[in-house]
Protein backbone atom coordinates (compact mmCIF):
# COMPACT_ATOMS: atom_id res chain seq x y z
CA UNK A 1 0.00 0.00 0.00
CA UNK A 2 2.91 2.66 0.78
CA UNK A 3 4.52 1.94 -2.46
CA UNK A 4 1.09 2.06 -4.07
CA UNK A 5 0.83 5.98 -2.57
CA UNK A 6 3.98 6.47 -3.30
CA UNK A 7 4.10 5.42 -7.02
CA UNK A 8 0.70 7.90 -7.20
CA UNK A 9 2.16 10.76 -5.03
CA UNK A 10 4.71 11.05 -8.40
CA UNK A 11 2.41 10.31 -10.91
CA UNK A 12 2.35 13.27 -13.23
CA UNK A 13 -1.09 14.71 -13.51
CA UNK A 14 -3.13 15.10 -16.36
CA UNK A 15 -3.51 18.97 -16.40
CA UNK A 16 0.27 19.35 -16.33
CA UNK A 17 0.12 16.86 -19.26
CA UNK A 18 -2.71 18.76 -20.95
CA UNK A 19 -0.88 21.72 -20.29
CA UNK A 20 2.20 20.15 -22.32
CA UNK A 21 0.09 19.45 -25.13
CA UNK A 22 -1.53 22.72 -25.32
CA UNK A 23 2.45 24.09 -25.96
CA UNK A 24 3.40 20.88 -28.28
CA UNK A 25 0.75 21.42 -30.40
CA UNK A 26 0.54 26.27 -30.44
CA UNK A 27 4.57 25.72 -31.28
CA UNK A 28 3.95 23.40 -33.84
CA UNK A 29 1.30 25.77 -35.61
CA UNK A 30 3.72 28.85 -34.68
CA UNK A 31 6.65 27.05 -36.81
CA UNK A 32 4.60 25.64 -39.64
CA UNK A 33 2.50 28.50 -39.89
CA UNK A 34 -0.03 26.86 -39.84
CA UNK A 35 -2.69 28.70 -37.15
CA UNK A 36 -4.69 31.50 -39.10
CA UNK A 37 -4.13 33.73 -37.02
CA UNK A 38 0.39 33.44 -35.63
CA UNK A 39 0.04 35.98 -32.70
CA UNK A 40 -2.78 33.98 -31.13
CA UNK A 41 -0.63 30.86 -32.17
CA UNK A 42 2.43 32.71 -30.62
CA UNK A 43 0.14 33.51 -27.21
CA UNK A 44 -1.02 30.41 -26.55
CA UNK A 45 2.52 28.58 -27.10
CA UNK A 46 4.51 31.24 -25.04
CA UNK A 47 1.41 30.90 -22.04
CA UNK A 48 1.47 27.55 -22.02
CA UNK A 49 5.35 27.03 -22.16
CA UNK A 50 5.44 29.85 -19.28
CA UNK A 51 3.01 27.60 -17.31
CA UNK A 52 4.75 24.55 -17.81
CA UNK A 53 7.98 25.98 -16.76
CA UNK A 54 5.97 27.64 -13.38
CA UNK A 55 5.12 23.81 -12.38
CA UNK A 56 8.56 22.72 -13.40
CA UNK A 57 10.01 25.78 -11.13
CA UNK A 58 7.80 24.58 -7.90
CA UNK A 59 8.82 21.13 -8.54
CA UNK A 60 11.75 21.49 -8.11
CA UNK A 61 11.41 22.78 -4.75
CA UNK A 62 9.33 20.04 -3.62
CA UNK A 63 11.41 17.42 -5.30
CA UNK A 64 14.64 19.13 -3.51
CA UNK A 65 12.71 19.28 -0.43
CA UNK A 66 11.47 15.74 -0.17
CA UNK A 67 15.34 14.77 -0.68
CA UNK A 68 16.21 17.36 2.03
CA UNK A 69 13.67 15.61 4.47
CA UNK A 70 10.38 16.72 4.39
CA UNK A 71 8.52 13.37 3.15
CA UNK A 72 5.33 14.58 3.60
CA UNK A 73 5.82 16.62 -0.38
CA UNK A 74 3.99 13.46 -1.71
CA UNK A 75 1.34 13.43 -0.23
CA UNK A 76 0.54 17.39 -0.38
CA UNK A 77 0.38 16.71 -4.34
CA UNK A 78 3.62 18.45 -5.33
CA UNK A 79 5.45 16.13 -7.23
CA UNK A 80 2.57 15.74 -9.75
CA UNK A 81 3.29 19.19 -11.25
CA UNK A 82 -0.44 19.94 -11.12
CA UNK A 83 -0.52 23.45 -10.58
CA UNK A 84 -4.34 23.18 -8.92
CA UNK A 85 -1.95 21.42 -6.09
CA UNK A 86 0.08 24.69 -5.08
CA UNK A 87 -0.43 26.45 -1.69
CA UNK A 88 -1.79 30.02 -3.87
CA UNK A 89 -2.67 28.78 -7.57
CA UNK A 90 -3.92 32.14 -7.93
CA UNK A 91 -0.15 33.62 -6.79
CA UNK A 92 1.55 30.51 -8.54
CA UNK A 93 -0.01 30.53 -12.01
CA UNK A 94 -2.69 33.48 -12.56
CA UNK A 95 -0.64 36.49 -11.12
CA UNK A 96 2.19 35.34 -12.65
CA UNK A 97 0.62 34.74 -16.45
CA UNK A 98 -1.50 38.44 -15.69
CA UNK A 99 1.88 40.02 -15.20
CA UNK A 100 2.95 38.60 -18.93
CA UNK A 101 0.12 39.48 -20.46
CA UNK A 102 0.07 43.14 -18.58
CA UNK A 103 4.20 44.13 -18.99
CA UNK A 104 5.75 41.26 -20.80
CA UNK A 105 7.74 40.10 -17.34
CA UNK A 106 8.31 36.79 -15.53
CA UNK A 107 7.41 37.89 -12.32
CA UNK A 108 7.48 34.77 -9.82
CA UNK A 109 4.33 33.55 -8.25
CA UNK A 110 3.77 31.56 -5.06
CA UNK A 111 5.42 28.52 -3.56
CA UNK A 112 4.62 25.39 -2.41
CA UNK A 113 4.62 24.79 1.66
CA UNK A 114 7.32 23.30 2.92
CA UNK A 115 7.89 21.83 6.31
CA UNK A 116 10.86 23.18 7.56
CA UNK A 117 10.94 21.74 10.63
CA UNK A 118 11.65 18.38 9.23
CA UNK A 119 14.68 19.41 7.58
CA UNK A 120 18.36 19.42 9.27
CA UNK A 121 21.27 21.83 7.90
CA UNK A 122 21.28 25.34 6.21
CA UNK A 123 22.78 24.10 3.31
CA UNK A 124 19.76 22.29 2.81
CA UNK A 125 17.49 25.07 3.41
CA UNK A 126 19.43 27.15 0.68
CA UNK A 127 19.52 24.47 -1.48
CA UNK A 128 15.27 24.16 -1.83
CA UNK A 129 14.94 27.64 -2.14
CA UNK A 130 17.48 27.96 -5.13
CA UNK A 131 16.31 25.47 -6.53
CA UNK A 132 13.03 26.78 -8.08
CA UNK A 133 14.98 30.01 -9.33
CA UNK A 134 17.77 27.51 -11.18
CA UNK A 135 14.84 25.59 -12.99
CA UNK A 136 14.28 29.24 -14.55
CA UNK A 137 18.11 29.63 -15.66
CA UNK A 138 17.93 26.37 -17.41
CA UNK A 139 14.59 27.01 -19.18
CA UNK A 140 16.35 30.04 -20.33
CA UNK A 141 19.68 28.53 -21.71
CA UNK A 142 16.63 25.93 -23.18
CA UNK A 143 15.36 28.65 -24.82
CA UNK A 144 18.20 30.53 -26.21
CA UNK A 145 20.38 27.51 -27.23
CA UNK A 146 19.82 27.89 -30.91
CA UNK A 147 20.87 31.74 -30.60
CA UNK A 148 24.02 31.13 -28.69
CA UNK A 149 24.77 28.13 -30.95
CA UNK A 150 24.07 29.80 -34.41
CA UNK A 151 21.82 27.84 -34.82
CA UNK A 152 18.94 29.72 -36.18
CA UNK A 153 19.24 28.62 -40.12
CA UNK A 154 15.79 27.33 -41.20
CA UNK A 155 13.99 28.71 -38.17
CA UNK A 156 10.86 30.62 -39.11
CA UNK A 157 10.58 34.48 -37.81
CA UNK A 158 7.84 33.67 -35.29
CA UNK A 159 9.04 30.91 -33.43
CA UNK A 160 12.20 32.54 -33.35
CA UNK A 161 11.01 35.73 -31.77
CA UNK A 162 8.59 33.70 -29.46
CA UNK A 163 11.58 31.87 -28.15
CA UNK A 164 13.78 35.32 -27.80
CA UNK A 165 10.19 36.61 -25.30
CA UNK A 166 10.12 33.35 -23.69
CA UNK A 167 13.68 33.09 -22.43
CA UNK A 168 12.88 37.22 -21.40
CA UNK A 169 10.39 35.64 -19.47
CA UNK A 170 12.93 33.32 -18.17
CA UNK A 171 15.79 35.49 -17.16
CA UNK A 172 13.44 38.25 -15.52
CA UNK A 173 12.07 35.38 -13.71
CA UNK A 174 15.38 33.91 -12.47
CA UNK A 175 16.44 37.39 -11.68
CA UNK A 176 13.77 38.22 -9.43
CA UNK A 177 13.61 35.63 -7.59
CA UNK A 178 17.32 35.39 -6.31
CA UNK A 179 16.66 38.88 -5.17
CA UNK A 180 17.32 38.94 -1.36
CA UNK A 181 13.59 40.51 -0.55
CA UNK A 182 11.42 38.83 2.26
CA UNK A 183 9.52 36.13 0.33
CA UNK A 184 10.96 35.38 -2.53
CA UNK A 185 13.68 32.52 -3.33
CA UNK A 186 16.77 34.70 -2.90
CA UNK A 187 16.03 35.70 0.50
CA UNK A 188 15.03 32.40 1.10
CA UNK A 189 18.83 31.09 0.25
CA UNK A 190 20.50 33.59 2.92
CA UNK A 191 17.63 33.33 5.49
CA UNK A 192 19.27 30.08 7.12
CA UNK A 193 22.53 31.98 7.83
CA UNK A 194 20.68 35.10 9.63
CA UNK A 195 20.75 35.27 13.46
CA UNK A 196 16.91 33.96 14.54
CA UNK A 197 16.30 37.93 15.81
CA UNK A 198 16.96 39.52 11.98
CA UNK A 199 14.71 36.46 10.91
CA UNK A 200 12.18 37.68 13.86
CA UNK A 201 12.30 41.11 12.98
CA UNK A 202 11.84 40.41 9.13
CA UNK A 203 9.13 37.54 8.87
CA UNK A 204 6.24 40.45 9.25
CA UNK A 205 7.60 41.70 5.77
CA UNK A 206 7.15 38.25 4.20
CA UNK A 207 3.68 38.83 2.54
CA UNK A 208 4.50 42.14 0.91
CA UNK A 209 8.16 41.45 -0.91
CA UNK A 210 6.39 40.64 -3.95
CA UNK A 211 4.09 43.81 -3.76
CA UNK A 212 7.08 45.74 -3.09
CA UNK A 213 9.07 44.43 -5.80
CA UNK A 214 5.71 45.00 -8.17
CA UNK A 215 5.95 48.62 -7.10
CA UNK A 216 9.35 49.50 -7.71
CA UNK A 217 9.06 48.08 -11.59
CA UNK A 218 6.85 50.72 -11.71
CA UNK A 219 9.33 53.21 -11.42
CA UNK A 220 10.75 54.50 -14.84
CA UNK A 221 14.26 54.72 -13.86
CA UNK A 222 13.99 51.03 -11.79
CA UNK A 223 12.01 49.20 -14.72
CA UNK A 224 14.66 50.79 -17.46
CA UNK A 225 17.51 49.57 -15.26
CA UNK A 226 15.81 46.14 -14.76
CA UNK A 227 15.51 45.66 -18.38
CA UNK A 228 18.41 47.42 -19.33
CA UNK A 229 20.52 43.93 -17.04
CA UNK A 230 17.92 41.60 -18.94
CA UNK A 231 18.68 42.55 -21.79
CA UNK A 232 22.17 42.58 -21.22
CA UNK A 233 22.13 38.79 -20.22
CA UNK A 234 20.26 37.79 -23.19
CA UNK A 235 22.66 39.91 -25.19
CA UNK A 236 25.17 37.72 -23.99
CA UNK A 237 23.43 34.69 -24.93
CA UNK A 238 23.22 36.24 -28.53
CA UNK A 239 19.27 37.30 -28.35
CA UNK A 240 19.10 40.95 -29.79
CA UNK A 241 16.14 43.40 -28.34
CA UNK A 242 14.39 43.36 -31.39
CA UNK A 243 13.60 39.94 -30.97
CA UNK A 244 12.51 40.15 -27.64
CA UNK A 245 10.18 43.02 -28.77
CA UNK A 246 8.68 41.36 -31.62
CA UNK A 247 8.52 38.26 -29.66
CA UNK A 248 6.06 40.06 -27.20
CA UNK A 249 4.72 42.35 -30.23
CA UNK A 250 3.49 38.79 -31.43
CA UNK A 251 2.01 37.51 -28.15
CA UNK A 252 -0.03 40.52 -27.91
CA UNK A 253 -2.12 39.32 -30.71
CA UNK A 254 -5.11 41.84 -30.12
CA UNK A 255 -3.20 44.78 -30.83
CA UNK A 256 -1.87 45.93 -34.12
CA UNK A 257 1.34 44.32 -35.27
CA UNK A 258 4.10 46.61 -35.38
CA UNK A 259 5.40 46.94 -39.00
CA UNK A 260 9.12 45.97 -37.73
CA UNK A 261 7.67 42.55 -36.77
CA UNK A 262 5.76 41.70 -39.92
CA UNK A 263 8.56 41.16 -42.40
CA UNK A 264 8.42 37.47 -44.16
CA UNK A 265 9.15 34.56 -42.28
CA UNK A 266 11.87 32.50 -44.13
Amino acid sequence: MDHQGSRSERRISSVFLGIVAVMAVTGWAVWTGYSTSTGLAVFLFVTAAWIVSLCLHEYAHARTALHSGDLTIGAKGYLTLNPLKYTHALLSIILPVLFVIMGGLGLPGGAVYIERGRIQGRWKHSLISAAGPLTNVAFAVVCTAPFWLDALEGVPLAFRFALAFLALLQVSAAILNFLPVPGLDGYGVIEPWLSHRVRREVAPLTPFGLIAVFALLWIPEVNQFFFGVVDGLLSALGVTDLETYCGYDLYRFWREADGLCTAPQS
